[in-house]
């Protein structure tokens, strides 16, 4: 990264040589999109600041259903690649390259290293991992409260601000990902949707055409 401490807020109460040790291991790695980056039983990379590109988080039920807890976008930090830093984190998650994306890592023996010697690096470890945990509350709080079409709704609307456009680029497959569903059932609400008026269908492509009908199914 071009500034640490414009990523790390523990940046500026770390001591000179804590920050050359990190700056020397630090590395830069792309990846394609679809790359697995991290799951709990494999190797703990460490700490990755996106810079270009994003990152799903997510967990895959016993019959395979895949469930995204949140992403990780350009600018943000993903703790959860450092899970090993935290003895408390036990479950299984997986880290996934949505797209083509660039990522500048903390090698986690590196952070370590600096862990024990600085306290503040493990408080910034584990507020960034508490407020994460908020977002994926969120996302349990949605699969056992709201409805499938309020789900759907949510999740669009969320992809039109991610997009930054009303046509977007997404595979009613990932759609079914992200709201923890399965794709027929996805694409069959899709399809209601689309007779409503509110979207509108096209190969790997859905239009909002009613962002006001859209937004009033999230409620």
């Amino acid at each position: 990264m071009n500034s640490f401490a414009s990523v790390f807020s523990f940046w500026s109460d770390l001591t000179p040589s804590q920050k050359a040790l990190l700056e020397q291991n630090a590395r830069s790695e792309k990846m394609a999109a679809g790359t697995l980056l991290h799951r709990s039983d494999g190797t703990c990379r460490g700490v990755m600041a996106v810079k270009s590109g994003s990152l799903r988080v997510y967990c895959v039920s016993e019959e395979g259903r895949e469930v995204t807890l949140y992403r990780v976008e350009a600018g943000e930090v993903c703790i959860l690649s450092a899970s090993c830093l935290m003895d408390e984190i036990v479950f299984d998650i997986l880290i996934e390259a949505l797209e083509e994306t660039e990522v500048c890592v903390l090698p986690s023996p590196i952070l370590h290293k600096v862990q024990e010697e600085n306290p503040l690096v493990s408080l910034y470890i584990y507020k960034t991992a508490t407020e994460k945990f908020s977002e994926v509350l969120w996302t349990i709080q949605q699969i056992l409260f709201m409805k499938i079409d309020q789900r759907l709704a949510t999740a669009l609307h969320d992809e039109m601000i991610r997009q930054k456009s009303n046509v977007l680029s997404i595979r009613h497959e990932d759609l079914a990902k992200q709201i923890g569903s399965v794709r027929e059932v996805v694409t069959k609400t899709l399809k209601y949707l689309s007779e409503e008026g509110i979207v509108s269908l096209g190969r790997g492509k859905i239009e909002v055409l009613d962002k006001k009908a859209l937004s009033e199914l999230t409620l």
